[in-house]
């Protein structure tokens, strides 16, 4: 287990705000790392190359005036139907943008040119199969997408997928799923993972892009109320029922939808919004560096409770709040 050295800088808690679809742009992105976790966005958030190269000048200014900022990272679809791949892989190379998260296909040339100028490259995955083949891809990191986390979303439980990555991976490893709190961000540290990834939580933001409407119904909702299917896009994703019933069709009766194509993928997200089983932990809509204020919070004081004496364990002086801040002391 390990956190690469570039992503240490600025980091204060062990965590990803991870790149939504609609919903991360420039501002979701600064506040997170201005307040020590990894902020991301997917490239396609643009409608155009330039449109994106335009969003990472704008974060990389903004965050040239913050001593101790976190890094921020990019997602690019790798999928054959995204026809800007290429051009967009060569502005992340001109940015040099420290982490590039990859999805829905591991392939070893975007890893290539990521790597040649220092960069590392994450790929999320929904099974082993899925790590394997990354890990043969050369990725740095690996996120575990599993059962209940928010967008195209895996079935496997947690704790099963990434004790099996560990199994046979010495990469960074990222756990992606119903994470919501600080506490549960240290639960997946407990569990092997390097980083937790949190995406449902930060669309209750201020800062999300996504309408009002979106972000009240994410703070509304619980984990029932989340129906996992291919019928929106093509391949499964968790999505709110009632986003469903909202857009004028039957959550229990959804027409097939039989192949993913990247660009008819706005329009299918546009009114069908997706969550993870974690809205059941969502009950506020808050400003960003609020929300990571309390994050690290909850964080810290979930180490102090596995540390206890409740657990047989000798408390010493805990230095978690800070310790991490001055990174990262082994848990």
């Amino acid at each position: 287990m390990s956190i690469p050295k570039p992503l240490k800088q600025g980091l204060r808690l062990p965590a990803i705000v991870s790149p939504m679809f609609l919903t991360s742009g420039p501002d979701l992105v600064v506040e997170s790392c201005r307040s020590g976790l990894i902020g991301t966005f997917p490239a396609l958030n643009q409608r155009t190359t330039a449109g994106f190269a335009a969003w990472m000048d704008e974060i990389e200014e903004r965050l040239a005036s913050v001593p101790d900022h976190a890094a921020y990272g990019v997602n690019l679809i790798v999928h054959r139907s995204n026809p800007r791949l290429s051009a967009d892989l060569e502005m992340v190379v001109r940015h040099k943008v420290p982490l590039i998260i990859t999805s829905l296909g591991a392939v070893p040339d975007v890893v290539e040119a990521v790597h040649s100028y220092g960069g590392l490259v994450f790929h999320d995955i929904i099974n082993r199969r899925h790590a394997e083949k990354a890990a043969e891809a050369g990725v740095d990191g690996i996120i575990a997408v599993a059962a209940g986390a928010g967008g195209h979303a895996g079935s496997i439980n947690p704790l099963a997928l990434v004790a099996e990555i560990a199994s046979f991976y010495s990469g960074t490893i990222v756990l992606s799923g119903s994470i919501s709190t600080g506490a549960q961000i240290a639960a997946a540290r407990m569990l092997g993972a390097d980083l937790a990834y949190l995406g449902t939580r930060f669309i209750a933001t201020a800062e999300a892009l996504v309408e009002q409407g979106y972000k009240q119904m994410i703070v509304g909702s619980r984990a029932s109320d989340i129906l996992y299917t291919p019928n929106v896009s093509g391949v499964n994703a968790n999505f709110m029922r009632q986003s469903i019933v909202q857009a004028g069709l039957d959550p229990d009766d959804l027409p097939a939808y039989h192949e993913l194509d990247m660009r008819k993928e706005a329009k299918a997200w546009k009114q069908i919004w997706s969550a993870g089983h974690g809205v059941g932990a969502i009950n506020d809509v808050l400003g960003t560096a609020d929300l990571c204020s309390r994050l690290i919070t909850e964080y810290g004081e979930a180490i102090d409770r596995a540390r206890s004496d409740d657990f047989g364990i000798q408390q010493g002086e805990s230095n978690v709040r800070q310790g991490f801040r001055s990174r990262h002391h082994s848990l």
